[in-house]
């Protein structure tokens, strides 16, 4: 299996590469994993300009010999690619598996609302620094490689569903890069939030009428949560069940996704 590494948002350091390499070669003997050179780029905040972030994702999107596409790392960055990648997809596009979550999830998000590929959110390359033995970064080579259902969400189903980074979700709504998720199991996590910021995204979701039609809400993992002065009166779970009450949904309880060791795949649709 042919697996090109991109950065369409941060850059990451080289030893994450030869890391995570390093790995596959010893994990995953018959995976070939290419990481792209514009990977280590920098360009202020980015891994290199938006026209060469798009020029690289493009390049293994509609290469025939690539059968998947793992993204690098999360970080701002993606959606500023969009409009640029998603009109020059090539048929050789829809035959890949695109991987990862936090801000690539505009991305995944983009590439299901269109029937393209099969996008999944799961570990990146980023995360073998997690200092956890290599497990994270392994679901997602687990998954790629055999379809390993040790590493998926336990929640999964006969509904389809479909993950996001809350901020990522919330900025979606209204644009027509999100996808219809009507009758999914729509799971969400955060990170680096205040829990007021994360009670008004969620004020959007409910109020969003692309949304309408979800099956239920999961939440995942919500860490590094910033302080709010004076203290926050409700955890993340209460902020949760209390919009889904609002928006006349199911909360279904807890995933494990999300910004931790214990990140684990949910494919967007059916599995």
């Amino acid at each position: 299996m042919r697996i090109a590494v991109v950065a369409p948002g941060r850059p990451i350091d080289e030893q994450v590469a030869a890391a995570t390499a390093a790995l596959a070669a010893i994990a995953y003997p018959d995976v070939a994993l290419h990481f792209d050179p514009q990977c280590f780029l920098e360009d202020g905040h980015f891994a290199g300009s938006d026209a060469v972030r798009a020029e690289a994702f493009l390049r293994y999107a509609n290469d025939p010999a690539f059968d998947a596409i793992w993204f690098a790392r999360g970080g701002y960055g993606s959606n500023r690619i969009l409009a640029a990648v998603m009109p020059n997809l090539t048929e050789a596009a829809r035959n890949k598996m695109y991987v990862g979550y936090s801000d690539m999830g505009f991305l995944l998000g983009a590439l299901y609302a269109r029937g393209i590929g099969t996008p999944v959110h799961a570990p990146m390359p980023v995360e073998i620094g997690r200092k956890d033995q290599g497990h994270c970064v392994a679901r997602a080579l687990s998954w790629m490689t055999a379809r390993d259902p040790s590493v998926l969400e336990p929640s999964l189903g006969d509904r389809p569903a479909a993950a996001f980074n809350l901020a990522i979700l919330n900025a979606m709504i209204g644009t027509p890069w999100l996808p219809d998720l009507a009758d999914h199991v729509l799971m969400i996590e955060e990170v680096s939030e205040p829990l007021y910021r994360i009670d008004r995204m969620l004020f959007t979701v409910a109020n969003a009428t692309q949304l309408q039609g979800v099956a239920g809400i999961r939440l995942g993992e919500v860490v590094d949560v910033q302080p709010n002065e004076p203290p926050f009166a409700e955890t993340p779970e209460q902020i949760v069940r209390r919009w889904c009450a609002d928006m006349g949904v199911p909360y279904l309880g807890r995933a494990r996704i999300g910004h931790s060791r214990d990140n684990r795949v949910v494919p967007f649709g059916l599995r």
